[in-house]
């Protein structure tokens, strides 16, 4: 248990970097909330079509563990974004994450450049499933693959 503890307790650098982070107040429906500014930034969106969404993302340090790379919290972050980006539709509420299954294949270092592509595999009623690759840009290496399930009570009039 301690162990654990000791794992999972910031180191003072840590804790002074987390400490002096400024943000402001999240106005819904504006605003990035701070979690997606955090999370998010340095997302390019470079290509949109039906059910097919392709995004770059440089890796940055803020995102990688202790062994500098990309953290797989932040790996799932972007299958989730991506994923319920590929079956957004302006003007109707947001759909809910319902089943996200990932398998980390590879790695990715702090100034990687990744590519993702979100698609859609289907839809039925207010389901839909997407399938999500998170590819080493340079290489072509996978470093990821999830399948996210997203429901959404309007979004059958897609």
């Amino acid at each position: 248990m301690n162990k654990a503890k000791a794992y999972l307790e910031l180191t003072q650098g840590e804790s002074d970097r987390v400490s002096s982070l400024a943000f402001h107040p999240h106005r819904v429906g504006t605003d990035c909330s701070f979690y997606e500014y955090y999370a998010l930034r340095g997302i390019r969106v470079d290509r949109v079509e039906p059910g097919q969404v392709l995004c770059t993302f440089k890796v940055p340090p803020r995102l990688t563990d202790r062994e500098g790379k990309l953290a797989s919290g932040a790996i799932a972050n972007l299958v989730d974004e991506v994923g319920g980006a590929v079956v957004f539709v302006e003007g109707l509420p947001m759909n809910v994450s319902v089943d996200m299954s990932i398998s980390f294949l590879s790695s990715a270092k702090a100034d990687d450049e990744l590519e993702i592509i979100g698609r859609v595999l289907g839809r039925k009623g207010g389901y839909s499933g997407t399938n999500v690759l998170v590819k080493n840009k340079a290489t072509g290496e996978l470093i990821a693959e999830g399948r996210h399930s997203l429901f959404g009570k309007h979004a059958s009039k897609m």
